[in-house]
């Protein structure tokens, strides 16, 4: 059974940067897509970011793309989301994600196209 626990999550003013990471236990990831997705209170889960099984592909929102860096360490089972010119919009709870297809052509934008979730980290940004 896979594991996945976010971290790194804090108060930040807008322009600052976090960088948030999500190690797996239980089942090596090297096989898998993984991604970042994100809740607001009040809103759906959207998909902020994700990375193929290799690391060689990476997927943004739109309005993350040019500020959110995605990424992974296979030899650590670990994702990091580094997060710059953060801004109050981006205030929400981050989860990781783990497709379980094994290496999937396609990096989903899709929450119930992902078979495990972390508990969420908190990310506030403040004005």
């Amino acid at each position: 059974q896979l594991q996945l626990v976010e971290s790194g999550g804090d108060l930040v003013q807008a322009g600052g940067s976090l960088r948030l990471s999500c190690l797996g236990s239980g089942k090596n990831l090297d096989n898998y897509n993984v991604g970042w997705f994100r809740q607001a209170p009040g809103k759906e889960r959207e998909f902020v970011a994700g990375v193929n099984w290799s690391g060689s592909r990476t997927a943004y929102a739109d309005s993350v793309q040019g500020r959110f860096t995605i990424s992974r360490d296979n030899a650590k089972n670990t994702l990091f989301l580094q997060m710059n010119s953060l801004q109050p919009e981006d205030t929400a709870a981050y989860y990781c994600a783990a497709d379980m297809t094994d290496k999937n052509p396609h990096i989903h934008r899709i929450p119930k196209l992902y078979d495990y979730w972390g508990q969420g980290t908190q990310v506030t940004v403040s004005s």
